[in-house]
């Protein structure tokens, strides 16, 4: 019965179209095949072609209750499923063409009612670790403009379970944390994965002496003075620092300073080892706060070190790598041991500002290959085996054609996994990224201070993840 229904509700919408258009309602076009029986068209002396184009088409129907209903149900089904037969809908004349003006405030007042509604229906009564998990899974940039929304968000910064839903995300790219020539005392942080750089204010940094980046781990960067005195530690994400203690061995000569976090949690602590040229060293433990002698360098390692101080450390499964020269090659630190290791590797020839670099468990060296004229930036591998380097990749072709008969100098940015590559000359000024991984080359945009024009000249810098790994 309710299909009879519907049948005749269709049928009456079809008779009122007749009246209202007279013989010419809005039907589909003749079919190819024969329409179910129940609705014929009329006989017509005149072929089918010339049907179409002199007269219009017209069609009688047939009495409902001569058939079953379950006949004509089934009929009007496969007819609406294959899309011969549709409902008719009463004629709607077209909009009205509004203004561009009239277009835009319904724009916005359809945006106001829409985020009122969400206000009061959703995020009213949102839970609250959802609400967590979902923040935690914000890009990284957002961090920075959230924490002045209110003073619950700006606290979850500092929040326990907030920072075990962040660690649940998985990391991408590292960032990095540059100075500039221009501006020793701010630093600014460029993230690869939008290609834009940010200028936050880290209001706890000195700022009446030089603090240098020199190392990182997780989302921690380490900072050293500019008279090799004092280390400090700042999470640039959550904008917090903090002055480590005195050392013990008071030595104020350069060194050369490594990081790492101790396992893989960013809440488990971190490490800090300084090494002299002269043997001295000391390890910085953050759950004890305070700096230890675990002993001293053995004999086997030749001395002074010839520390390649343009070279930051890398961390390998709990072993920090430091460059040397005289004799070429690598020195390690188990921080897990205490024990000290050195492996002689030649440098390639004619290679200027070599530095360390790591990806996946493999140490890797990039640098300039310099000869007569032509400079080019090329990557390398270690060999296990030999200890020998392999060349693996190198910049572009067209790219080094822009270093041709100058004198260029290199400095590496950041050396895990995404390397960042200072390139200079007195009369140029390039950065650009490696995907140690992929080996793709990208160009990186100036660095820009906010409402400035002038680009900055990158001095040095690091790479971290930013996270919020604990400074205490």
């Amino acid at each position: 019965m309710e299909g009879l229904a519907m049948l005749r509700q269709l049928i009456g919408q079809l008779q009122e179209l007749l009246e209202v258009y007279g013989s010419h309602p809005p039907l589909l076009p003749y079919p190819p095949d024969p329409p179910p029986h129940f609705l014929q068209p009329l006989h017509h002396p005149l072929p089918l072609s010339d049907l179409h184009s002199h007269q219009p088409q017209r069609w009688c129907f047939l009495n409902v209750d001569d058939g079953s209903t379950d006949d004509y149900y089934s009929l009007i089904m496969a007819a609406g499923k294959s899309g011969s037969f549709k409902m008719l809908e009463p004629y709607k004349p077209p909009p009205a063409k509004k203004s561009r003006k009239e277009r835009t405030r319904g724009k916005s007042s359809g945006t106001t009612n829409t985020s009122e509604a969400m206000e009061q229906q959703i995020w009213k009564d949102f839970p609250e670790d959802l609400f967590e998990a979902v923040i935690a899974r914000l890009p990284i940039a957002t961090f920075f403009r959230f924490r002045s929304v209110c003073r619950k968000w700006n606290s979850l910064l500092n929040s326990q379970s907030f920072s075990q839903h962040c660690a649940q995300v998985p990391q991408g790219n590292p960032w990095f944390y540059t100075i500039t020539h221009e501006n020793v005392n701010s630093g600014a942080m460029y993230d690869p994965s939008l290609k834009k750089w940010h200028h936050p204010t880290i209001s706890s940094l000195p700022s009446k002496m030089i603090v240098l980046p020199v190392a990182s781990a997780g989302g921690l960067v380490c900072f050293l003075d500019i008279g090799h005195r004092n280390f400090y530690i700042c999470n640039p994400l959550t904008q917090s620092f903090k002055e480590l203690p005195a050392r013990s061995v008071k030595v104020w000569s350069r060194v050369a300073v490594g990081m790492m976090l101790n396992g893989n949690s960013t809440c488990g602590g971190y490490k800090i080892l300084w090494v002299g040229c002269d043997g001295e060293f000391e390890v910085y433990d953050s759950v004890k706060n305070s700096w230890t002698r675990p002993g001293n360098m053995p004999s086997i390692i030749k001395l002074p070190l010839s520390l390649n101080f343009r070279s930051q450390a890398v961390a390998i499964d709990g072993t920090l790598y430091f460059m040397r020269s005289d004799p070429e090659g690598i020195v390690s630190y188990d921080m897990v041991t205490g024990v000290w290791k050195q492996y002689i590797v030649p440098a390639p020839l004619h290679l200027t500002d070599p530095t360390l670099a790591e990806c996946g468990g493999r140490i890797m060296l990039v640098g300039l290959l310099s000869k007569n004229a032509a400079t080019c930036v090329c990557i390398w591998e270690l060999q296990k085996m030999t200890l020998l380097w392999k060349e693996v990749d190198r910049m572009p072709n067209i790219w080094c054609l822009e270093f041709y008969g100058k004198h260029v100098r290199m400095t590496c940015l950041g050396n895990k996994g995404l390397l960042m590559l200072s390139l200079r000359s007195r009369q140029m000024n390039r950065l650009v990224t490696y995907n140690v991984s992929s080996r793709e080359w990208l160009k990186v945009p100036g660095c820009v201070v906010p409402r400035g024009r002038k680009r900055q000249w990158i001095a040095c810098g690091t790479a971290f993840h930013p996270c919020l790994t604990d400074i205490a």
